[in-house]
């Protein structure tokens, strides 16, 4: 940044300039080895918190959170008066760009909506600043490669924040299964069984809660009315600023099932099949779904199922406590295997059994997530990196293809479905365990609330693009609204 200062950047980068030749700032220029680190968070009036409670705890080893950030004024002046009550003076910031413009700040941590974090971090690297991203990384695929190519211009040290990642027990678990204790992975299957209500109906557009930047808020995406009662959370359920369970709670367990494969690029093949259904409401991304991602070496077959796991339990306490499992797991990943099977229930440990369903193995712990960034930060050592921004990516990218063949489905019978994917008794399994659970909701697939069918979808991994398929490729990136443009060029 010696060529340029902060303010002409920051200015620039505000007008949606679409490339920078800056020198990357190295990390002498930043801060010694020995130093504090000092760390800015953006977002934090829900996992943020967690962010600040995590790099708090990194005290010890020199880290101090030194900036905040909130385009809710409400949520901002809150932080800014905590950290005072403690005698910890922080900075405060509606316009987390002007944090990027502050020489003070050397990292910065992002629990943004969605929609933003792409963006979030191809600025945060063009301004110097070590980033740590929520999951899922980005709101589309493109702009998902454009943050790893902004992190390997600018040597930047970015930290995804699938904090799976940083389970020893995981990765140990996930050593044992490549090195063939269990025979060859027939099928690796991630699972979100989480209890998702209707966020209700909206009578007409709804003011915006007072002391909110709206126009930054949104962002990079459309700025239209609100139409949702809440502003906050709800905003996972809206394509444009959400991508559904699969890219909320799922992008952990989708990460792990991919880890255990070991594949390094997007799939060949997805297909998708679910709708949102059991209530009408202005969500618009499934609460039930399945995508099934084509790999040469096993399929990854990914499953949301938001409604209990029979109707009498759609009351206001029966929710929580009465969702389905599949082989022990309601938020997990279980690997199949010619020899038994891997279950993973949680974010910190992992179990093996036999074909017989005898136990055989066992493994548990976790490092700190937050303390692997750090590491890294200080080392400069990418490879350091427990979820480096590349992993996030590929992850969250399994995610958007999955949804953009629902986005391209259309309602069908159940035969139409069978008839389909009959040819993958992975996915037709699948599907007919989906059918048994939305019946047990009185939900009338053949009748008044069909699924939605998505269409085979071929790719070119390499290359992250769809085969022959325009429609496709066009939902792989968005049209950005000025000034949050992330750049072709980064």
């Amino acid at each position: 940044m010696n060529e340029m200062n902060r303010r002409s950047f920051l200015k620039t980068a505000t007008l949606g300039a679409a490339a920078f030749s800056l020198p990357a700032a190295s990390w002498a220029q930043v801060t010694g080895a020995n130093e504090v680190i000092r760390v800015g968070v953006v977002g934090f009036g829900g996992r943020g918190g967690d962010h600040i409670g995590g790099m708090r705890r990194l005290a010890a080893q020199g880290v101090r959170i030194v900036a905040l950030s909130d385009v809710d004024r409400k949520i901002l002046d809150a932080g800014v008066e905590s950290f005072a009550k403690r005698n910890e003076r922080v900075k405060g910031y509606v316009d987390f760009r002007e944090m990027l413009d502050d020489g003070e700040v050397d990292v910065v941590t992002f629990a943004t909506p969605n929609h933003w974090h792409a963006l979030n971090t191809v600025w945060a690297c063009q301004a110097g600043k070590d980033v740590y991203v929520e999951k899922p990384i980005s709101h589309n695929v493109w702009e998902g490669r454009k943050a790893v190519e902004a992190a390997r211009k600018y040597k930047r040290v970015v930290q995804a924040g699938t904090q799976c990642r940083s389970s020893f027990a995981i990765r140990d678990a996930v050593e044992w299964v490549r090195a063939g204790n269990l025979g060859k992975i027939t099928v690796s299957r991630g699972l979100c069984y989480k209890p998702r209500r209707s966020i209700g109906k909206a009578d007409g557009p709804q003011p915006i809660p007072a002391g909110i930047d709206y126009d930054l808020w949104c962002g990079p995406a459309p700025k239209v009315p609100l139409r949702r009662k809440r502003l906050h959370y709800d905003w996972h359920w809206v394509w444009d600023t959400g991508n559904g369970d699969l890219g909320n709670q799922g992008i952990h367990q989708m990460d792990i099932a991919r880890w255990f494969l070991g594949e390094d690029e997007l799939s060949p093949m997805v297909l998708s099949v679910g709708g949102r259904l059991g209530y009408e409401d202005d969500g618009e991304t499934p609460n039930t779904q399945f995508v099934y991602h084509g790999y040469k070496k096993a399929p990854l077959i990914f499953e949301v199922r938001g409604l209990p796991r029979a109707q009498e339990f759609q009351t206001d306490k029966g929710w929580n406590g009465n969702m389905d499992k599949f082989q022990g797991a309601a938020i997990g990943v279980i690997v199949h295997c010619e020899g038994g099977h891997v279950v993973v229930p949680d974010y910190t440990s992992a179990t093996a059994y036999d074909l017989a369903g005898q136990e055989i193995k066992k493994w548990s712990g976790a490092d700190d997530h937050y303390e692997n960034f750090i590491k890294a930060v200080r080392s400069r050592k990418v490879k350091e990196l427990n979820s480096d921004i590349l992993e996030g990516h590929l992850s969250s990218a399994l995610c958007h293809t999955g949804n953009i063949s629902y986005l391209l489905g259309t309602r069908s019978t159940p035969d139409a479905v069978r008839e389909a994917i009959r040819g993958e008794k992975e996915a037709l399994e699948t599907y007919e365990r989906m059918a048994d659970h939305l019946k047990a909701n009185g939900i009338d697939l053949a009748g008044s609330s069909p699924v939605t069918l998505g269409p085979v979808l071929t790719m070119n991994p390499g290359k992250e693009v769809f085969k022959k398929n325009d429609r496709a490729n066009a939902l792989l990136k968005r049209d950005y609204r000025m000034p949050f443009v992330v750049p072709e060029r980064v």
